[in-house]
């Protein structure tokens, strides 16, 4: 891009790349073991694009209530930096966060939260509730939805169908 002289014009916007974030965060729930836990996956991506953390549900694997891929990632992403205030980051993950993970990516001050399927039944970020854009939250992260949405929805519709 450049102006009318020719001159190279510095580039103000640029697609992010949610899409191939999405992809991380599918190989870590593609990568949950036999255990039952429900495939999610997440990653937590730093201000310059590396991956700081990953995770996958292990609820079930590790009997741990907190045990979701979001709280895993972010655990994770912050021992990584040395800082539990993950300013300049993004979280992003498979299936919309749940009220417990919408509420640790709030207060771990991420800048955005990225995800893929919607979820109708426990969905803290625009579906039931919206955690992250209410109004009286200490911090606001972006909410961007429904990236890579089918292949993240079929990916739980496998599992749960297989399970009925």
């Amino acid at each position: 891009m450049s102006d009318s002289s020719g001159t190279p014009s510095p580039r103000t916007w640029a697609p992010a790349p949610y899409a191939e974030w999405l992809g991380l965060a599918l190989d870590e729930a593609r990568a949950v073991s036999a255990s039952g836990d429900v495939p999610i996956g997440a990653v937590v991506i730093g201000p310059g694009g590396e991956v700081l953390g990953r995770g996958r549900n292990v609820r079930e694997e590790l009997s741990d209530p907190t045990g979701h891929a979001e709280v895993v990632a972010l655990r994770q992403a912050g021992a990584a930096l040395g800082t539990w205030r993950l300013a300049g980051c993004s979280l992003v993950v498979t299936l919309e966060p749940c009220a417990m993970c919408a509420g640790a990516a709030v207060l771990a001050r991420v800048d955005r939260v990225v995800f893929g399927a919607w979820d109708d039944k426990a969905g803290a970020c625009g579906s039931v509730w919206d955690l992250p854009r209410d109004r009286r939250s200490l911090h606001r992260p972006e909410v961007v939805g429904g990236v890579r949405e089918e292949e993240c929805a079929r990916l739980l519709l496998d599992f749960f169908g297989e399970r009925r």
